[in-house]
């Protein structure tokens, strides 16, 4: 029997494509440790506080300060998830950064003010598409070394305007890091609905495998036990009558078909056991142990067929053979299994019975249950009275099977 694995309906991921572009994936991407970006961040910040001169409550130094709560909030503004930023407010609020970043190189009159624009221009080649990130860092480094070049402050003595225009570049970075980023999550992405088909696969393998094994069951015990409760109730009826020979005779059937339940029962058993069973000798040995010999009829080059294709025709002549037995008592049984260049044929055909038939009740499933495996391997099956021929009058199934 084929071993699957369980599936759990709650497990699932966002589209791949979702995933990738908006960054809605909240799995990690290898390799972007978010408390490296963390420290880092910080450390820009820390830095300035030390380094950025004046910084105060009053004129300059209020100025200086204030644009640089401007700065550091637009710097921890990175942290915030692309999917609660929609792409048009990432660029107004990176855009009014790198204006304040800017200001702040001109304002201030000493320290790190230029690390703001550099750490702002990486990160707009990361949030932004590549196209509206390029304008956005060239802008950035007009404005800086603008700054610079022009003198508009009181530091830019300390800073050449090449460094101002410089302040752009980082851009670049960050648009390599925004494409590896997609990969990883588009890879990611795509070994997670990998993943989903597997598990699909397999619960499709679990359902079907149960649909198998009910339709095993069935076959063994469906016609079986109805038979069996028919006897018991017509002996239970014949006892108030008296004729203990009919008694005897009704109860002798019921344990006929237990006897011959058991037979399937075990047959039905160890082919659920076995991943493979050699077709002709099964059927061989199904029909000995039914009490049928020479009634098999070998045709063409016998070949090894898989090994589902074996068990749905194992249970079809099981079924087949059961019906015969019950609905044509006595009569001659001809099993013929015909394997063909682009096909496997098995065919068996009950003459009219030669004793009383008393099938009893039956469920009706028998002959659904064997069109339902055929469908399954994409053959066809014929199922119906025998009207000429030596076996006028009985009955014939014949299964065709491609392949």
């Amino acid at each position: 029997m084929r071993n699957v694995l369980p599936v759990s309906a709650a497990e699932s991921a966002p589209p791949p494509g979702k995933a990738a572009v908006h960054g809605a994936d909240p799995r990690p991407v290898p390799g972007q440790d978010p408390r490296v970006q963390w420290v880092v961040t910080l450390g820009v910040i820390v830095v300035g506080i030390l380094t950025i001169r004046p910084m105060g409550f009053s004129g300059r130094g209020l100025a200086v300060a204030a644009l640089f709560v401007i700065n550091s909030a637009a710097l921890l503004a990175r942290r915030l998830p692309e999917s609660k930023v929609p792409q048009h407010l990432a660029l107004v609020w990176l855009t009014l950064g790198v204006v304040a970043a800017a200001t702040l190189i001109g304002v201030s009159r000493s320290g790190t003010s230029y690390l703001f624009a550099f750490f702002l221009a990486g990160h707009i080649g990361y949030r932004l598409e590549t196209k509206p990130a390029l304008v956005l860092a060239g802008i950035c480094s007009l404005l800086c070394g603008g700054v610079l070049y022009f003198s508009l402050g009181p530091g830019h003595h300390l800073l050449p305007w090449a460094l101002g225009l410089a302040t752009g570049a980082p851009v670049l970075a960050g648009i390599v890091n925004r494409s590896k980023r997609r990969a990883v999550l588009a890879a990611i992405a795509a070994a997670d609905s990998a993943e989903r088909a597997a598990r699909a696969e397999a619960q499709t393998a679990v359902l079907t495998e149960r649909s198998r094994i009910a339709r095993d069951v069935h076959d063994v015990l469906a016609h079986s036990l109805a038979g069996i409760n028919m006897q018991l109730e017509l002996a239970d009826a014949l006892i108030d009558t008296g004729d203990l020979e009919k008694v005897r005779g009704a109860n002798n059937k019921a344990h006929g078909l237990v006897k011959e339940s058991l037979k399937q029962a075990q047959w039905t058993v160890h082919a659920l056991r076995e991943d493979s069973l050699p077709l002709l000798e099964t059927l061989t040995a199904m029909l000995e142990s039914s009490g049928r010999r020479d009634v098999l009829t070998v045709t063409g080059t016998v070949r090894e067929v898989p090994a589902h294709v074996t068990q749905n025709l194992l249970r079809i002549a099981q079924e087949a053979l059961t019906n015969a037995a019950r609905h044509a008592p006595g009569g001659d049984v001809g099993v013929e299994l015909t394997f063909a260049a682009s096909s496997t044929t098995l065919r068996i055909c009950n003459r009219p019975a030669t004793r009383e038939v008393n099938a009893g009740d039956s469920s009706g499933m028998g002959l659904i249950g064997m069109r339902e495996r055929v469908a399954l391997l994409g053959g066809t099956i014929t199922a119906g009275p025998v009207t000429e021929g030596p076996d006028r009058g009985g009955w014939q199934v014949e299964a065709v099977i491609p392949g």
